[in-house]
């Protein structure tokens, strides 16, 4: 256990959790693809533990598909001060990051959709007419 390189408040087994979670992945299929010693159970209880082993952190970092530095440093306090500095301050360059204002007028794009719907009954209507002339000539 390495326990120098783990800074303060990091939960690896929660980050864990975290990851997993957020691939949609349940503890039987991390188990099952950390081999058959492995349980849901062990699983479990691997997310419970505050410090992973760094050969069980490689391995499950290898399935998530994450580096074992994302599980060992994630903090969850660290990302919510990025989010919070990023998306509240009152700094113009962070505007760009939500658009609050977008290229397109709503109605806009209602009239288009009544337009390409106007020209869908015109063709409909066009085609019914070469039926019915095709109909008239056979007759």
């Amino acid at each position: 256990m390495n326990t120098i390189d783990t800074p303060k408040n990091i939960h690896q087994g929660r980050n864990v959790k975290r990851f997993r979670e957020m691939l949609g992945l349940k503890q039987e299929a991390l188990a099952a693809s950390l081999g058959e010693e492995w349980s849901q159970k062990r699983v479990s209880l691997l997310e419970q533990k505050e410090i992973i082993e760094d050969d069980i952190l490689s391995q499950v970092a290898e399935i998530l598909k994450v580096p074992v530095e994302a599980i060992k440093n994630f903090s969850e306090e660290s990302v919510l001060n990025i989010i919070s500095n990023t998306f509240t301050s009152t700094d113009t360059s962070t505007l760009n990051a939500i658009n609050y204002q977008p290229t397109f007028h709503p109605i806009d794009k209602v009239l288009e959709l009544f337009e390409e719907n106007r020209k869908l009954y015109e063709r409909l209507l066009a085609s019914e007419q070469e039926k019915i002339e095709i109909l008239k000539n056979k007759g």
